[in-house]
């Protein structure tokens, strides 16, 4: 197929993109390139690349294309509450005029990331027991293993939506409208990815598990913003880049405006698990909490039967530990520094950077 990806110069774009193009497929992008040059380590193999704002696409972006996979978004709860509005207006709004634009160039297949965020708080299921959910740390600084298996069943792609950031919202209203646009020439599918985590060469240090890696092992704290007892489903960069492909590749009486909450349901976590497992990994470090460290109202495990059931060519390749050893190999090769994590590769500090420069205009367009 010829693919068009949107955000391929992003943290998801650059681990997917080769697995396209590994594939045997006719890979393009499409980016604004405000994170081409958040490389760390080698960039990956180019592809013919329009710089746009998603913003900005027709259907002469999409025309002789069999399928688009749209990634490009302000792509987490800081970068989206910086300004509601234009979160709004990129993630819902440029995704449907995309969507549009690809409908009517005759593109078949549209494949869009949306996120197991729009579940929110994760109430909506059977709730389990809560005895023991709230086990303090032991004088070993390790936590006390609770007595339960969290605090609600694992949500269905059918549970009902809570979103509580604006990035949350988006996703579900870009799903509702997308799959207003389905007929018989035109395919959305949505792969609702777990919190995601791993090495890319555009790499985020704004993701929980990137992030206490590379305090552990740059500090030796793995330090929790949290008190950690959420449960949040975990997925690698690439087994999302593998799961795409696989719905890319999906016979469209399968996937037809479905949704597939994408990695595994074993690989739900509590977020102070987590971080004892990065402690176990990374010799020498220990579990610290920040200043005002609280609760997280995102809380939710996620069943992912789905599309093991109904995808068999994705089968996701990593665990939580692995992806844990990864990291820690691939911070230490490259020489990851703790300006680096705290600036370099984050992305609300990239945009605050670019408009201190003059670079970046109030909208987030580019200056000159």
């Amino acid at each position: 197929m010829r693919v068009l990806v949107t955000g391929h110069h992003g943290y998801l774009g650059s681990v997917l993109t080769p697995l396209l193009t590994a594939a045997g497929h006719e890979v393009a992008g499409l980016d604004t390139d405000l994170y081409a040059d958040r490389l760390l380590g080698p960039p990956p193999a180019e592809v013919p690349t329009t710089r746009m704002d998603v913003r900005d696409v027709g259907p002469e972006q999409c025309a002789g294309f069999d399928a688009v996979v749209h990634l490009a978004a302000l792509c987490n709860d800081p970068l989206g509450n910086l300004d509601p509005d234009l979160t709004v207006e990129i993630n819902h709004g440029a995704t449907l005029r995309l969507a549009r634009a690809a409908r009517a160039a005759g593109v078949p297949r549209f494949v869009f990331a949306s996120s197991c965020s729009l579940y929110g708080a994760g109430q909506q299921d059977t709730p389990l027991t809560d005895a023991g959910r709230f086990a303090p740390l032991t004088d070993a600084g390790r936590f006390a293993p609770l007595t339960d298996a969290g605090r609600f069943a694992p949500l269905t792609e059918d549970a009902g939506f809570a979103p509580l950031t604006v990035y949350g919202e988006t996703k579900v209203a870009a799903e509702r409208d997308l799959l207003a646009l389905a007929g018989d020439d035109f395919s959305p599918v949505f792969a609702r990815n777990a919190t995601a985590y791993g090495f890319s060469p555009r790499l985020r240090t704004d993701l929980v598990v990137n992030d206490l890696v590379a305090h552990a092992l740059l500090t030796g704290e793995v330090r929790l913003l949290s008190d950690g007892t959420a449960w949040r489903p975990l997925v690698h960069a690439e087994d999302i880049g593998q799961a795409m492909l696989a719905l890319l590749e999906a016979p469209r009486e399968v996937v037809h405006g479905r949704a597939y909450n994408v990695g595994t349901t074993g690989e739900n976590h509590l977020i102070r698990d987590v971080a004892t497992m990065v402690a176990e990994v990374v010799d020498g470090s220990r579990v610290t909490f920040a200043a005002g460290a609280g609760t997280d109202a995102r809380d939710y495990r996620v069943d992912c039967g789905r599309i093991a059931a109904e995808v068999p060519a994705f089968r996701p390749r990593w665990t939580l530990r692995k992806g844990i050893e990864e990291l820690v190999e691939a911070y230490r090769r490259h020489g990851l520094t703790l300006p680096d994590v705290r600036d370099r590769y984050q992305r609300l500090a990239r945009i605050r950077e670019l408009r201190a420069a003059g670079r970046l205009g109030p909208g987030l367009r580019w200056i000159g």
